[in-house]
């Protein structure tokens, strides 16, 4: 199974930090079907072939995703995309 894992650092207000990652939630949402759950400080997006979580603790926000055979060459894209909204929205 392929994936990819992204780590940040981030100083802003956890209250924020939550905006930003409901946003990019949504944002997958709308653009690549998936849905969304929180659990605590953590927000799990599943989907056809698409298996991830975004959390955030101790100053560093961490995604991991998991990606099935299908969503496999899509990869790069999506790590390009997450990447983007991690750097535009988390400070």
């Amino acid at each position: 199974m392929a994936g990819f894992r992204l780590s940040k650092h981030y100083t802003m207000p956890k209250e924020q930090l939550r905006e930003a990652a409901e946003g990019l939630a949504r944002q997958l949402e709308r653009q690549h079907g998936v849905r969304s759950s929180w659990e605590g400080d953590c927000v799990r997006i599943k989907g056809a072939g698409v298996d991830g979580e975004l959390s955030f603790a101790g100053g560093v926000v961490d995604v991991s995703v998991r990606l099935g055979l299908l969503a496999s060459p899509f990869k790069g894209m999506l790590q390009a995309e997450v990447q983007r909204y991690l750097d535009e929205h988390v400070s």
